[in-house]
Protein backbone atom coordinates (compact mmCIF):
# COMPACT_ATOMS: atom_id res chain seq x y z
CA UNK A 1 0.00 0.00 0.00
CA UNK A 2 1.34 3.54 -1.59
CA UNK A 3 2.39 5.89 1.37
CA UNK A 4 0.39 9.12 2.48
CA UNK A 5 2.31 12.10 0.90
CA UNK A 6 -0.07 15.18 0.76
CA UNK A 7 -3.09 15.48 3.65
CA UNK A 8 -5.26 18.24 1.93
CA UNK A 9 -7.21 19.05 5.47
CA UNK A 10 -4.21 19.06 7.52
CA UNK A 11 -1.81 21.93 5.04
CA UNK A 12 0.69 22.07 7.90
CA UNK A 13 1.47 18.26 8.91
CA UNK A 14 5.21 18.18 8.07
CA UNK A 15 5.09 21.26 10.73
CA UNK A 16 3.19 18.54 13.32
CA UNK A 17 4.60 15.78 12.82
CA UNK A 18 7.70 16.42 14.47
CA UNK A 19 6.10 17.83 17.63
CA UNK A 20 4.19 14.51 17.68
CA UNK A 21 7.91 12.65 16.92
CA UNK A 22 9.26 14.41 19.95
CA UNK A 23 6.71 13.74 22.63
CA UNK A 24 6.29 9.92 21.78
CA UNK A 25 9.88 9.96 21.67
CA UNK A 26 10.31 11.11 25.47
CA UNK A 27 12.34 14.42 24.24
CA UNK A 28 9.44 17.26 24.61
CA UNK A 29 9.35 17.20 28.22
CA UNK A 30 9.32 20.47 28.52
CA UNK A 31 6.45 21.35 26.01
CA UNK A 32 2.65 21.43 25.48
CA UNK A 33 1.29 20.09 22.29
CA UNK A 34 -2.49 20.35 21.95
CA UNK A 35 -5.61 19.82 19.67
CA UNK A 36 -8.25 22.46 19.49
CA UNK A 37 -12.22 21.22 19.48
CA UNK A 38 -14.27 23.91 17.52
CA UNK A 39 -17.99 24.21 16.07
CA UNK A 40 -18.26 21.56 13.36
CA UNK A 41 -21.25 21.92 10.80
CA UNK A 42 -20.86 18.41 9.54
CA UNK A 43 -21.11 17.18 13.10
CA UNK A 44 -24.10 19.46 14.39
CA UNK A 45 -26.04 17.97 10.93
CA UNK A 46 -25.46 14.82 11.76
CA UNK A 47 -26.49 15.60 15.38
CA UNK A 48 -30.03 16.64 13.97
CA UNK A 49 -30.34 13.59 11.82
CA UNK A 50 -29.39 10.77 14.03
CA UNK A 51 -30.84 9.64 17.01
CA UNK A 52 -28.99 8.04 19.71
CA UNK A 53 -30.31 4.55 19.01
CA UNK A 54 -29.44 1.01 17.09
CA UNK A 55 -29.58 1.46 14.09
CA UNK A 56 -28.37 -1.32 10.95
CA UNK A 57 -25.31 -1.88 9.22
CA UNK A 58 -24.48 1.45 7.37
CA UNK A 59 -23.36 2.44 4.68
CA UNK A 60 -19.72 2.73 3.49
CA UNK A 61 -20.04 5.62 0.90
CA UNK A 62 -22.37 7.38 3.79
CA UNK A 63 -20.17 7.24 6.57
CA UNK A 64 -16.50 8.38 4.09
CA UNK A 65 -18.65 11.45 3.41
CA UNK A 66 -19.56 12.02 6.99
CA UNK A 67 -15.64 12.21 7.77
CA UNK A 68 -14.84 13.81 4.63
CA UNK A 69 -16.96 16.55 5.39
CA UNK A 70 -16.23 16.77 8.93
CA UNK A 71 -12.64 16.43 8.70
CA UNK A 72 -12.86 19.08 5.93
CA UNK A 73 -14.43 21.49 8.33
CA UNK A 74 -11.05 21.31 10.36
CA UNK A 75 -8.54 22.10 7.66
CA UNK A 76 -8.17 25.41 8.77
CA UNK A 77 -7.05 24.52 12.42
CA UNK A 78 -3.37 25.03 13.02
CA UNK A 79 -3.00 22.65 15.92
CA UNK A 80 -1.22 19.06 16.99
CA UNK A 81 -4.31 17.26 15.46
CA UNK A 82 -4.17 15.19 12.33
CA UNK A 83 -7.03 14.66 10.01
CA UNK A 84 -8.06 10.95 11.16
CA UNK A 85 -11.45 9.15 10.50
CA UNK A 86 -11.67 6.36 13.09
CA UNK A 87 -13.61 2.97 12.15
CA UNK A 88 -15.86 2.85 14.74
CA UNK A 89 -18.24 0.35 13.06
CA UNK A 90 -15.64 -2.17 13.73
CA UNK A 91 -14.48 -1.27 17.37
CA UNK A 92 -16.28 -3.80 19.36
CA UNK A 93 -18.52 -6.24 17.21
CA UNK A 94 -15.45 -7.05 14.73
CA UNK A 95 -14.00 -10.28 16.69
CA UNK A 96 -17.15 -11.30 17.67
CA UNK A 97 -19.02 -11.03 14.32
CA UNK A 98 -15.94 -12.84 12.83
CA UNK A 99 -16.94 -15.87 15.26
CA UNK A 100 -20.38 -15.65 14.72
CA UNK A 101 -22.24 -13.51 16.65
CA UNK A 102 -24.70 -11.36 15.80
CA UNK A 103 -23.45 -8.02 15.54
CA UNK A 104 -25.46 -4.72 16.70
CA UNK A 105 -24.86 -1.33 15.92
CA UNK A 106 -25.31 2.19 17.92
CA UNK A 107 -25.87 5.43 16.63
CA UNK A 108 -23.66 8.31 18.93
CA UNK A 109 -24.92 11.99 17.75
CA UNK A 110 -22.29 13.69 20.01
CA UNK A 111 -19.31 12.17 18.41
CA UNK A 112 -20.43 11.18 14.84
CA UNK A 113 -19.74 7.64 15.39
CA UNK A 114 -21.38 4.12 14.63
CA UNK A 115 -20.57 1.68 17.08
CA UNK A 116 -20.82 -1.75 16.84
CA UNK A 117 -21.14 -4.73 19.71
CA UNK A 118 -22.04 -8.20 20.29
CA UNK A 119 -23.96 -10.17 22.73
CA UNK A 120 -21.99 -13.51 24.40
CA UNK A 121 -21.38 -15.63 21.25
CA UNK A 122 -21.28 -18.98 23.47
CA UNK A 123 -23.82 -20.40 26.37
CA UNK A 124 -20.73 -21.64 28.24
CA UNK A 125 -17.16 -22.91 27.63
CA UNK A 126 -18.63 -26.19 26.32
CA UNK A 127 -18.19 -24.57 23.28
CA UNK A 128 -15.25 -23.01 22.94
CA UNK A 129 -14.37 -25.63 20.48
CA UNK A 130 -16.62 -25.16 17.60
CA UNK A 131 -14.61 -21.84 17.44
CA UNK A 132 -12.61 -21.33 13.77
CA UNK A 133 -11.46 -18.29 12.37
CA UNK A 134 -12.30 -18.16 8.82
CA UNK A 135 -11.14 -15.70 6.56
CA UNK A 136 -14.05 -16.47 3.89
CA UNK A 137 -16.70 -15.41 6.98
CA UNK A 138 -18.73 -12.57 5.72
CA UNK A 139 -17.49 -10.50 8.52
CA UNK A 140 -13.79 -10.51 7.33
CA UNK A 141 -14.92 -9.90 3.63
CA UNK A 142 -17.28 -6.41 5.29
CA UNK A 143 -13.57 -5.63 7.02
CA UNK A 144 -11.61 -5.64 4.38
CA UNK A 145 -14.28 -4.08 2.14
CA UNK A 146 -14.15 -1.25 4.81
CA UNK A 147 -10.26 -0.46 4.92
CA UNK A 148 -10.28 -0.71 0.98
CA UNK A 149 -13.54 1.55 0.70
CA UNK A 150 -11.94 4.10 3.58
CA UNK A 151 -8.30 3.71 1.99
CA UNK A 152 -9.88 5.36 -1.61
CA UNK A 153 -11.85 7.51 -0.41
CA UNK A 154 -9.68 9.70 1.93
CA UNK A 155 -6.56 9.51 -0.55
CA UNK A 156 -4.56 12.04 -0.52
CA UNK A 157 -6.99 14.22 1.55
CA UNK A 158 -6.94 12.64 5.31
CA UNK A 159 -5.96 9.31 7.06
CA UNK A 160 -7.19 6.52 8.62
CA UNK A 161 -6.51 5.61 12.79
CA UNK A 162 -6.05 2.43 14.20
CA UNK A 163 -9.00 0.69 16.05
CA UNK A 164 -9.05 -0.92 19.42
CA UNK A 165 -8.28 -4.12 19.96
CA UNK A 166 -10.49 -6.46 21.92
CA UNK A 167 -8.25 -9.47 23.19
CA UNK A 168 -7.30 -10.80 26.55
CA UNK A 169 -10.36 -10.51 28.95
CA UNK A 170 -12.11 -8.55 26.58
CA UNK A 171 -12.58 -10.48 24.23
CA UNK A 172 -13.61 -13.61 26.29
CA UNK A 173 -16.47 -10.89 27.23
CA UNK A 174 -17.58 -11.79 23.97
CA UNK A 175 -17.73 -15.32 24.37
CA UNK A 176 -19.45 -15.65 27.68
CA UNK A 177 -20.54 -12.27 28.98
CA UNK A 178 -18.55 -9.85 31.55
CA UNK A 179 -20.17 -11.71 34.90
CA UNK A 180 -19.12 -15.09 33.52
CA UNK A 181 -15.51 -13.92 32.41
CA UNK A 182 -14.85 -12.75 36.49
CA UNK A 183 -16.50 -15.90 37.45
CA UNK A 184 -14.29 -18.13 35.03
CA UNK A 185 -10.92 -16.16 36.66
CA UNK A 186 -11.39 -18.66 39.79
CA UNK A 187 -13.32 -21.22 38.29
CA UNK A 188 -12.28 -22.28 34.52
CA UNK A 189 -8.85 -20.66 34.63
CA UNK A 190 -7.25 -22.70 31.93
CA UNK A 191 -10.24 -21.64 29.72
CA UNK A 192 -9.61 -17.95 29.97
CA UNK A 193 -6.34 -18.68 29.20
CA UNK A 194 -6.98 -20.72 26.11
CA UNK A 195 -9.38 -17.86 25.02
CA UNK A 196 -6.66 -15.38 25.60
CA UNK A 197 -4.28 -17.02 23.60
CA UNK A 198 -6.95 -17.60 20.44
CA UNK A 199 -7.93 -13.62 20.73
CA UNK A 200 -4.10 -13.00 20.72
CA UNK A 201 -4.24 -14.82 17.16
CA UNK A 202 -7.32 -13.46 15.58
CA UNK A 203 -6.12 -9.39 16.99
CA UNK A 204 -2.91 -10.37 15.04
CA UNK A 205 -4.60 -11.10 11.59
CA UNK A 206 -6.70 -7.95 12.20
CA UNK A 207 -3.81 -5.61 12.66
CA UNK A 208 -2.03 -7.20 10.43
CA UNK A 209 -4.78 -6.58 7.58
CA UNK A 210 -5.30 -2.88 8.89
CA UNK A 211 -1.46 -2.52 8.54
CA UNK A 212 -1.39 -4.12 5.34
CA UNK A 213 -4.13 -2.27 3.75
CA UNK A 214 -4.28 1.67 5.09
CA UNK A 215 -1.46 4.31 4.10
CA UNK A 216 1.05 4.86 6.53
CA UNK A 217 2.13 8.48 7.45
CA UNK A 218 6.20 8.79 7.26
CA UNK A 219 6.07 5.35 8.45
CA UNK A 220 3.99 6.11 11.42
CA UNK A 221 0.38 4.95 12.44
CA UNK A 222 -2.57 7.54 12.35
CA UNK A 223 -5.08 7.58 15.80
CA UNK A 224 -7.92 9.39 17.06
CA UNK A 225 -6.45 10.29 20.21
CA UNK A 226 -3.01 10.04 19.68
CA UNK A 227 -3.29 11.95 16.38
CA UNK A 228 0.30 10.31 14.75
CA UNK A 229 2.70 7.50 16.67
CA UNK A 230 5.97 6.08 14.97
CA UNK A 231 5.84 2.58 13.59
CA UNK A 232 3.03 0.39 13.36
CA UNK A 233 1.21 0.93 16.53
CA UNK A 234 -1.70 -0.74 18.42
CA UNK A 235 -4.52 0.36 20.64
CA UNK A 236 -4.93 -1.13 24.15
CA UNK A 237 -7.96 -1.51 26.37
CA UNK A 238 -7.46 -2.09 30.20
CA UNK A 239 -11.73 -1.57 30.83
CA UNK A 240 -12.01 -4.70 31.89
CA UNK A 241 -9.61 -3.76 34.88
CA UNK A 242 -10.64 -0.87 36.17
CA UNK A 243 -12.91 -2.34 38.70
CA UNK A 244 -10.22 -4.82 39.75
CA UNK A 245 -7.59 -4.79 41.62
CA UNK A 246 -3.88 -4.58 40.79
CA UNK A 247 -2.72 -7.85 41.71
CA UNK A 248 -6.01 -8.87 39.02
CA UNK A 249 -4.61 -6.78 36.43
CA UNK A 250 -0.88 -8.04 36.97
CA UNK A 251 -2.04 -11.89 36.73
CA UNK A 252 -4.08 -11.59 33.84
CA UNK A 253 -3.94 -7.90 32.12
CA UNK A 254 -0.50 -7.48 31.85
CA UNK A 255 1.21 -10.35 29.29
CA UNK A 256 -1.83 -10.19 27.05
CA UNK A 257 -1.50 -6.44 26.34
CA UNK A 258 2.82 -6.69 26.49
CA UNK A 259 2.78 -9.37 24.04
CA UNK A 260 0.23 -7.56 21.14
CA UNK A 261 1.93 -4.31 21.81
CA UNK A 262 5.33 -6.24 21.53
CA UNK A 263 4.13 -7.71 18.05
CA UNK A 264 3.97 -4.57 16.66
CA UNK A 265 6.29 -1.51 17.35
CA UNK A 266 4.26 -0.75 20.63
CA UNK A 267 0.81 0.09 21.69
CA UNK A 268 -1.29 3.10 23.76
CA UNK A 269 -3.77 2.56 26.01
CA UNK A 270 -6.28 4.36 27.88
CA UNK A 271 -7.57 4.77 31.75
CA UNK A 272 -10.86 5.52 32.87
CA UNK A 273 -11.38 8.07 36.10
CA UNK A 274 -12.41 4.81 38.42
CA UNK A 275 -9.34 2.76 36.96
CA UNK A 276 -6.60 5.35 37.99
CA UNK A 277 -5.60 3.13 40.41
CA UNK A 278 -3.84 0.85 37.89
CA UNK A 279 -1.68 4.56 36.64
CA UNK A 280 1.61 3.00 37.59
CA UNK A 281 0.80 -0.41 36.24
CA UNK A 282 -0.13 0.46 33.45
CA UNK A 283 2.48 2.76 32.91
CA UNK A 284 4.93 0.17 33.12
CA UNK A 285 3.57 -2.13 30.53
CA UNK A 286 6.76 -3.35 27.92
CA UNK A 287 6.24 -1.28 24.54
CA UNK A 288 3.87 1.29 25.79
CA UNK A 289 3.92 4.86 23.89
CA UNK A 290 1.07 6.57 25.06
CA UNK A 291 -1.44 7.03 27.85
CA UNK A 292 -4.72 8.63 27.60
CA UNK A 293 -6.91 9.77 30.53
CA UNK A 294 -10.62 9.48 30.24
CA UNK A 295 -12.66 11.50 33.08
CA UNK A 296 -16.16 10.06 34.32
CA UNK A 297 -18.41 11.54 37.00
CA UNK A 298 -17.53 11.60 40.48
CA UNK A 299 -13.89 12.10 39.66
CA UNK A 300 -11.42 15.06 39.84
CA UNK A 301 -10.91 15.72 36.00
CA UNK A 302 -7.38 14.57 34.99
CA UNK A 303 -6.75 18.42 33.96
CA UNK A 304 -7.35 19.06 37.46
CA UNK A 305 -5.16 16.84 39.07
CA UNK A 306 -2.56 16.82 35.80
CA UNK A 307 0.91 17.49 37.91
CA UNK A 308 -0.33 14.54 40.07
CA UNK A 309 -0.74 11.97 37.37
CA UNK A 310 2.11 12.89 35.83
CA UNK A 311 4.18 11.81 38.72
CA UNK A 312 2.78 8.79 38.97
CA UNK A 313 3.00 7.83 35.19
CA UNK A 314 6.73 7.93 35.37
CA UNK A 315 7.58 9.75 32.23
CA UNK A 316 5.19 8.11 29.63
CA UNK A 317 3.68 11.00 27.62
CA UNK A 318 -0.16 11.96 28.64
CA UNK A 319 -3.30 12.63 26.78
CA UNK A 320 -5.95 14.58 28.39
CA UNK A 321 -9.21 17.18 28.19
CA UNK A 322 -9.12 20.60 29.14
CA UNK A 323 -11.37 23.03 29.49
CA UNK A 324 -10.83 25.22 26.84
CA UNK A 325 -11.04 28.63 29.82
CA UNK A 326 -8.57 26.57 32.32
CA UNK A 327 -6.37 25.78 29.71
CA UNK A 328 -5.69 29.00 28.05
CA UNK A 329 -5.80 31.01 32.21
CA UNK A 330 -3.00 28.23 33.00
CA UNK A 331 -1.43 28.64 29.46
CA UNK A 332 -0.84 32.46 30.31
CA UNK A 333 -0.19 32.21 33.88
CA UNK A 334 2.49 29.49 32.98
CA UNK A 335 1.57 26.62 35.30
CA UNK A 336 1.19 23.69 32.92
CA UNK A 337 3.55 20.40 33.07
CA UNK A 338 4.68 19.83 29.71
CA UNK A 339 5.38 16.20 27.95
CA UNK A 340 1.31 16.39 27.39
CA UNK A 341 -0.68 16.39 24.61
CA UNK A 342 -3.74 18.38 25.84
CA UNK A 343 -7.10 18.07 24.00
CA UNK A 344 -8.69 21.32 24.50
CA UNK A 345 -12.43 21.45 24.41
CA UNK A 346 -14.94 23.64 23.40
CA UNK A 347 -12.71 26.20 21.95
CA UNK A 348 -14.99 28.84 20.06
CA UNK A 349 -13.76 30.12 16.85
CA UNK A 350 -11.21 28.72 14.64
CA UNK A 351 -9.26 31.95 14.89
CA UNK A 352 -9.63 31.89 19.31
CA UNK A 353 -7.76 28.18 18.42
CA UNK A 354 -5.29 29.14 16.66
CA UNK A 355 -4.43 32.43 18.52
CA UNK A 356 -3.82 29.84 21.74
CA UNK A 357 -2.09 27.54 19.59
CA UNK A 358 0.64 30.34 19.37
CA UNK A 359 0.85 30.52 22.72
CA UNK A 360 0.93 26.85 23.02
CA UNK A 361 4.26 26.51 20.39
CA UNK A 362 5.87 29.22 22.10
CA UNK A 363 5.44 27.32 25.40
CA UNK A 364 8.88 26.35 27.00
CA UNK A 365 7.56 24.53 30.92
Amino acid sequence: MPAITTLAYKPTFKDVLPRLRSLYGRTAGDRLLATMDVPNAALAQFAQSHAAAGCSDPDLAERTRFWDDFLSHRAAVEDDSMPVAYLSELDQGLCGGLLGAEVQFTVDPTTGWISSMVPPLLKDWSEFDRLRFDPEHPWWRRYVRQLEVFAAASCGKWGIGHFILIDGLHFVFELIGATQTYLSLDEYPNMVRRAVDFAFDVNVRIQEQFFATVPALEGGTLSHFAQWLPGRIVTESLDAFHMTSVAYFERWGREPAERIMNRFDGGVTHLHANGRHLLEAAATLGGLVALRLMDDRGFPTSFDIVEQLKARAGGVPLILRAPYESFADRLRRHTLPGGVLYQVQSVPTVDAANRLMEEVRAYVA
